[in-house]
């Protein structure tokens, strides 16, 4: 297919000899080296001069150029189609949760019938239609305690230590959903012991209480039973449910949900980022069904959840391969044998 750049672009054109795609993988992974040349003030912009100056690694055959880009391009093509598939596995996880936190799970672990297929199943009230057995409370009526972060000076960045301390609970490591435990920090344990009452252990939920347009305020998971102890930041909260009348994996669920969501919003707060407190959070009304029956709703969902992470680590597994062998081939680390085959058909 052709195509037309604007000036914007420094369009390379391989010589005989080269492989483009080669050059593609290389200019990738000097991607850095090459933005050093850039000069301008509002975007930065790297000189014809520079671009053609700047020199890059390359095997003097043709056939070991062709053959690291095909190594790479299929690795490339296998993280595509991780990710087609964490796409659709989040396509099936939002709809499971749609059906089981509208319509329930019946005693046979079933989806209940279509409210207009049953409507004698289901009941109206101020949330709207839910089965006629689940009934609904504010969120603080069914809380043991909803806890902020240490405020102000209590916990500040220079508390921080390098290792070997405890967790802290920040709003980057909460994600609707999961926690995202790429992002570390700690105190030390005795500071932490200043701080005993923002304890977190697992099966707490965690909330976010700022958040933006990428990352909706009110957004919830679970604390890892596999991590220790930790504490929780300011705008982290931290909830404990009441075991008899909600389990906390329900009420994370339900708090990502739409229908959450748009009761959040009713109470956030500010300008630049928004944010909910404690208070409002408390308002927010949850169609709960029984204890046995959140619990089997729950399962369900943790199940969707657990095929969509094992495809995200796959996907970061893949990456990471990626990474390696960009840095081993394109450096020529690691020597790469072209087949006498391979040989044989580029002379043809």
């Amino acid at each position: 297919m052709a195509v037309c750049t604007n000036q914007g672009f420094k369009s390379l054109i391989p010589l005989a000899g080269t492989d483009g795609e080669f050059l593609y993988y290389q200019l990738l992974q000097n991607r850095d080296r090459y933005k050093r040349f850039g000069i301008g003030s509002t975007f930065l912009e790297v000189s014809k001069r520079d671009t053609e100056n700047f020199k890059l690694w390359f095997p003097t055959s043709p056939d070991e150029q062709r053959k690291i880009a095909l190594y790479l391009s299929e690795v490339d093509d296998a993280i595509e189609h991780s990710e087609d598939l964490i796409l659709k596995h989040g396509q099936i996880k939002t709809g499971v949760m749609h059906d089981l936190l509208n319509r329930g799970l019946d005693e046979n672990g079933q989806l209940r019938r279509l409210r207009e297929e049953a409507q004698d199943q289901y009941k109206n009230t101020s949330t709207g239609w839910i089965p006629k057995d689940w009934s609904p409370f504010a969120l603080g009526s069914v809380v043991d305690s909803i806890i902020d972060g240490p405020f102000g000076s209590n916990l500040k960045t220079e508390h921080y230590v390098e290792d070997g301390g405890v967790r802290v609970v920040r709003l980057q490591n909460v994600q609707a959903g999961f926690y995202n435990d790429s992002d570390k920090a700690f105190v030390s344990e005795r500071h932490a012991r200043f701080l005993s009452k923002n304890s977190v252990v697992s099966g707490d939920v965690l909330i976010a209480a700022l958040g933006d347009e990428n990352y909706p305020v009110g957004r919830a998971c679970l604390y890892p039973t596999n991590l220790p102890p930790a504490i929780n930041k300011a705008d982290c909260f931290r909830l404990r449910s009441l075991p008899s009348k909600a389990l906390n994996s329900f009420i994370m669920n339900y708090l990502n949900t739409p229908a959450a969501r748009s009761q959040i919003d009713r109470y956030k707060q500010g300008v630049t980022r928004q944010r909910v407190n404690t208070t409002n959070l408390k308002k927010v009304i949850v169609p709960l069904p029984p204890p046995d029956e959140q619990k089997r709703i729950a399962d369900r969902i943790a199940l969707a959840e657990a095929s969509l992470h094992t495809l995200t680590e796959f996907r970061e597994k893949l990456l990471m391969l990626k990474r390696g062998l960009m840095n081993d081939l394109l450096n020529g680390t690691i020597p790469v044998v072209v087949e006498e085959r391979i040989e044989a058909q580029a002379n043809v």
